[in-house]
Order: structure tokens, then C-alpha cells, then sequence
């Protein structure tokens, strides 16, 4: 419930807007940032509405429907006078990403050049298991991604594989550091967090395109310093 307040940056967003479709509701703004020049180009093709972009209106569908708003899957058939929950979304979420910045997770200021006021809440999804090469880098990235919080009770939000070493993708294969849920666990309390909410997912096997065993889920909340 406390997952709220002006500013959320997300963290190595990707092209995907899905992860920020919930937390559109409870943040005024949102900042997005990726280190590759492709995702984010992809991803203001979307914010801009621009012919060519990805169509994310069933997942943003699928996301009224978690939310338990079933007009989300009203059919397009009816009248553009019909108030639409999945469109409402979509025109909230462009309105709510200000910027789409570089983003570089080795890096003291993962923005830099440009320096951001603390937020209340950093979000990275799938990001720093696959920007990291070993677990010295992956605790040193994920101290500058907590420092972009607000210290004294303000949120970091993870989503991160476990055990996985390699992901493929349109016939290219991708590494990935292999983690385990005491590691990412200690690493966040290490950059300055009490861990709040963590829950580990098995994933099912049978999948070629990689060898990861669960998807780790966490809330943490950054203390008032690191000690």
C-alpha cells in the first residue's frame, strides 16, 4: 500500500511498457532509462503513438482485467464515445513518462549526465542480472540504482531471475548472471534496504530459450542511512 508517491524511475525499462501499467496509478510522473539506443527509440515510438510501434492493447487489456476493471475488454466495435479502461491507461501512462534517458547501471550516477532528484520508488525489471558479468558488479550496480531513492522509507522494486545463465532471443543468445535468492537478497540489504516483501516463482522447464529456474519478486525499503 505504500508503493505510491510523485516520481518512479524505472531501470533498465526495455522497449516494454507492461511493468509500468500499474504503477502509472500510483506515481505522478515516471522516468524510463535504458542503456540500449533501440529499446528506448522503440519505446517513444510507442509514448509518441507513432505508426510501426508495438501494440501492447492486450497486455494493457489483460492488466484491467488483473485490476478488476472489466470494461478493459469491452470490443473495439463500440463507439469512440465509450469510455475505455485500456485506453485510458494508455493515454495516462504517456502522459506520465516525462523522460526516456541513457542509462548505464555500472555507473556512480546511472544517468549521468543528467542528475535526477531522489524518487520515491525505483523499479528494474530483468535489468541487472544481465547488465552484471560478475556478483561484485551486480552488488556495485545495485547500490547505484538505490541511490536514486529517497532514503528513510522510500521503495525499491525488483523482479530478477534466478539461476539462469543464458537467455535467447530472435536467434541470438544473450548471458545472464547466475544468481540465487540469498544473493540478490543480500546484495539489496547491503545497498542500504530492509527487505519487506520477497517470494520466489519456479519456472517451467521444457523452454530452449533459457535455462533460468524461478523469477524472484521483491520489495524493499531503503533505511534512513546505510548503516
Amino acid at each position: 500500500e505504500g508503493l505510491r508517491g510523485d516520481t518512479l524511475i524505472d531501470v533498465g525499462c526495455g522497449p516494454t511498457i507492461y511493468q509500468l501499467l500499474s504503477a502509472c496509478e500510483r506515481f505522478r510522473e515516471v522516468i524510463a532509462s535504458d542503456y540500449a539506443d533501440q529499446n528506448r527509440r522503440e519505446l517513444e515510438k510507442w509514448l509518441k503513438n507513432e505508426a510501426g510501434a508495438f501494440d501492447w492493447r492486450p497486455v494493457v487489456k489483460y492488466v484491467c482485467e488483473l485490476e478488476g476493471d472489466r470494461r478493459g475488454w469491452l470490443p473495439t466495435a463500440l463507439p469512440p464515445t465509450t469510455a475505455y479502461k485500456w485506453a485510458e491507461k494508455e493515454e495516462k501512462l504517456r502522459k506520465k513518462v516525462r523522460q526516456v534517458l541513457k542509462c548505464d547501471v555500472t555507473k556512480a550516477n546511472p544517468v549521468d549526465p543528467v542528475s535526477l532528484p531522489p524518487a520515491d520508488c525505483v523499479l528494474s525489471t530483468l535489468c541487472l542480472e544481465a547488465a552484471c558479468k560478475d556478483p561484485a558488479t551486480f552488488r556495485s550496480a545495485l547500490r547505484n540504482a538505490g541511490a536514486l531513492v529517497k532514503p528513510g522509507g522510500r521503495h525499491l522494486v525488483m523482479v530478477t531471475v534466478l539461476r539462469e545463465t543464458y537467455y535467447a532471443f530472435n536467434e541470438q543468445v544473450f548471458s545472464c548472471l547466475c544468481l540465487q535468492r540469498n544473493e540478490v537478497e543480500e546484495a539489496v540489504e547491503g545497498a542500504g534496504f530492509d527487505v519487506k516483501f520477497s517470494e520466489v516463482q519456479p519456472y517451467l522447464p521444457g523452454d530452449v530459450r533459457t535455462d533460468r529456474e524461478a523469477l524472484l519478486s521483491l520489495v524493499a525499503r531503503r533505511r534512513a542511512s546505510l548503516t
